[in-house]
């Protein structure tokens, strides 16, 4: 979640919690317990979920371009034992001229 630049007042940063240890699971939280059980193949409740959104963020540094935004969200998820992370970006991927960045080492994802 580095070398997004909010400075220049373009794009947004949201997110929004979800625990559903003894409520009923909304709509997103169902979502994400089926991707996670089709990504691994074996069974999964949540009781939290947290939806991180970068809105139309645009790379660090804002000064020299704010025109190539993004739009990306992580989502956590745990069910009290196993802890999961989706990454999803907006459709087309990646926006940002990684050529124009301040560093060279550009990785989507984690390590």
């Amino acid at each position: 979640w580095d070398n997004a630049d909010f400075s220049r007042g373009v794009g947004t940063t949201f997110y929004q919690e979800f625990s559903t240890l003894n409520t009923a699971k909304p709509p997103f939280v169902r979502d994400v317990e089926v991707k996670v059980r089709r990504y691994l193949r074996s069974s999964y409740s949540a009781v939290w979920t947290l939806k991180i959104t970068w809105e139309k963020a645009p790379a660090y540094a804002a000064r020299t371009d704010t025109r190539k935004t993004i739009t990306y969200q992580a989502v956590l998820t745990t069910d009290g034992f196993r802890s999961y992370i989706l990454m999803l970006y907006q459709d087309g991927g990646m926006q940002w001229d990684y050529t124009r960045l301040t560093s060279t080492n550009v990785l989507i994802g984690y390590t």
